[in-house]
Order: C-alpha cells, then structure tokens, then sequence
C-alpha cells in the first residue's frame, strides 16, 4: 500500500493545532504519511518557531510551498523588513537555529505538482498550464536559494505588473511571479490580479472574478490545492480546492487525504480577533 498524502492549509503559527492534527487517528495510522502544506507556515499564531521547527523536522515527509508570510518571515530575516506589530516571528529571529531554519525556508520550493493536484499557496495566473507555473515557479526558487537572496526579497514588493508577458526580467518578472504564487485572490476576466479589493466572497464588483474562475484558465485539466483566502474557506471542485479554513482567526486547521479527499478538521483557538480580518 502507498503511503497516503495529506494536504493541510494555513498553519500561521498555530503549532498545537498542527500537533493535534498529526496526531488525529486518521492521520497518525499511517506511520509513513507524507504532508503537502499550503504555504503561510509561520506568523500572527501563537508559536511560529515551533511550527518551523515541526514541519522542518517531517524531513522528506513534508513538501511545504512558500506563502506571503513566510516571504515576509525571509525579508525580515534579510534585514530587508522590518517585522509589524501583529508579526510573531521574533521568536524564529532570536532562535539558536535561526540560521539553519531560514536557510531551510528559503529552500522550499513555490509550487509542487503530483498524481494530479497541483499545490501553491495563493494561486496561478490562467495563461500558465502547469509545465509553465512548474518553470515559473524554479526561477523565483532559484533566486531565494541563490547568494543574492536578499536583493530579491528587497524587490519583491508592490502591486504591479499585475499581468504576465513572457519578455518581462530581472525584479518585475520574479515579482509577477511571487505575486500570483502568494497574494493573489481576485483577476478581471482577462487574467489580470487585482489587489485592492477586500469584500466577502461573492460580494466581489462587477469585472473581477477569482482567479480560478478566469475563462480558459491553462490548469482547468487538473486539480489546483492553495490556502491563503480564509474568508473563502474550504472549497473543493474537481480543479480546485482551497483548505484556508482560518485556524488562526478561530476557525480550523483542515487536512485532506490527496488520494481521495478525506477530510480530517481540527477545531482553533482563535489567536487574532476576526473582526481584525
């Protein structure tokens, strides 16, 4: 029998929820689970380093994509951000290990595909099919991994371009990539990202759409598994599925068995106020 994967949403921080999670029946039965995480690792839960330090010691076991959070983790660490007052990643910049646990983090990859699910952590623009978000996404993991990574994540911020074309370079094509892979929510029609919009999930204006529903997206053929939108929560379709289910705003921590979409739910202590959100 071939080891089951399970694919969890957001972690944030919230390191008990995570424990519990691994350790629910349905999950700890199988000694040899591997886990596919989300993105969004650490930040605003309560026990960052300690999340870092779980999922880092899943060694092969885990494939954890970037998300926002753990990029603003890498930039705070690069000197490049300096950490907010609703940031809880002091305790990982303080850490013995903290060199060790950001060179781990910026080691992990922005997308990773398998048995037909396709993981990132915000999601992927609809021209790209998903050689392309696989190609995309190496260039910008290449970058952080490099001895440069610091001057990447000195650039990465700011809202624009907000559509691709394959000629871009340097800091405005690995921008465009790092913001689709992990800010992303809600396109035009045409595919553009838009990011001055927060509203509730269906109370999107006319002429946005979320990017999952862009026409003629190039990933419709295969199922895309992302975090990141807590208000949208947990959605599952045949090409897409969100697992964001808030466990940092009080909702919960979700895993799905990949390879029939099981659920296993853990419910959270709310560490943030929601009507923060």
């Amino acid at each position: 029998m071939t080891s089951s994967i399970w694919m969890i949403g957001d972690i944030q921080g919230c390191c008990d929820s995570l424990d519990q999670l691994l350790a629910h029946p349905d999950i700890a039965a199988d000694p040899d689970a591997r886990f596919w995480f989300a993105g969004d690792l650490v930040n605003r839960g309560p026990r960052s380093l300690a999340s870092l330090r779980r999922i880092k010691a899943l060694g092969d076991r885990a494939v954890a994509v970037l998300g926002n959070h753990d990029l603003h983790l890498l930039a705070a660490a690069a000197g490049v951000r300096r950490p907010g007052k609703s940031d809880t990643i002091d305790d990982i910049l303080r850490a013995p290990d903290r060199n060790e646990l950001i060179d781990w983090l910026r080691n992990r990859p922005l997308a990773h595909f398998a048995q037909g699910h396709l993981l990132v952590h915000a999601g992927t623009l609809a021209k790209w099919d998903v050689d392309k978000t696989l190609a995309l996404a190496g260039e910008v993991q290449e970058a952080l991994r490099g001895p440069n990574w610091q001057k990447v994540l000195q650039k990465m911020y700011g809202n624009g371009p907000v559509n691709w074309k394959d000629d871009f370079k340097g800091s405005k094509r690995l921008r465009v990539i790092i913001n689709a892979f992990t800010r992303m929510r809600l396109c035009t029609p045409s595919g553009h990202m838009e990011f001055d919009t927060k509203v509730a999930p269906g109370a999107w204006p006319a002429g946005l759409v979320p990017w999952f529903d862009v026409p003629r997206r190039a990933t419709k053929d295969i199922t895309v598994v992302f975090g990141h939108w807590s208000t949208l929560g947990l959605m599952i379709r045949s090409d897409a599925i969100c697992l964001d289910t808030g466990c940092v705003w009080g909702g919960q921590l979700t895993a799905m068995r990949l390879q029939d979409h099981k659920l296993v739910q853990i419910e959270c202590e709310s560490s943030l106020d929601p009507h923060d959100h």
